[in-house]
């Protein structure tokens, strides 16, 4: 873990809220130098701190309606089946985040869909046929309360 001095820290909070700022306005925010803000972001993103920047979209306006949860338990649980899956993962655009987790499951699956039939095409054509995947359990959200709080920088 990195630590950062109270300059870095506020840096990363402003950035998280407002990832267009400037690069003056920004040093101007934190009580430093362009030249040095330059160096710092360069840095951050060197370290692997800051991992890009991009935009939040709205997926009530590209037609995505439902948030689905997906728990997913596999057949077995050995390296080989646990890298056949992520791969498959990967290289599906329909999942927006999927994670390992420890407990009676083996991952949680967040996507997006227009509607519960395209849902239910991407569960029997897709999700269902990658490797190892034994039972499924869906959450669909009925309301979204949170969905792009920054991360804490207390460190």
């Amino acid at each position: 873990m990195i630590k950062f001095d109270n300059v870095a820290k506020q840096i990363l909070r402003i950035i998280q809220l407002d990832g267009r700022v400037t690069n003056a306005e920004l040093a101007e925010r934190v009580g430093i130098a362009p030249a040095s803000m330059s160096d710092r972001l360069c840095k951050l993103q060197r370290d692997g701190v800051i991992k890009g920047f991009g935009a939040r979209l709205n997926p009530q306006k590209l037609g995505l309606k439902i948030l689905v949860f997906v728990e997913v338990r596999l057949d077995k649980t050995t390296p080989q089946v646990f890298e056949k899956f992520a791969r498959a993962v990967r290289n599906s655009p329909e999942v927006i985040e999927c994670h390992m987790v420890a407990g009676g499951l083996d991952y949680l699956i967040k996507s997006r869909f227009a509607d519960m039939d395209a849902y239910r095409s991407f569960l029997g054509d897709v999700l269902l046929t990658w490797p190892g995947v034994e039972e499924t359990r869906t959450y669909v959200a009925m309301e979204e309360i949170k969905n792009d709080g920054p991360l804490q920088v207390n460190v």
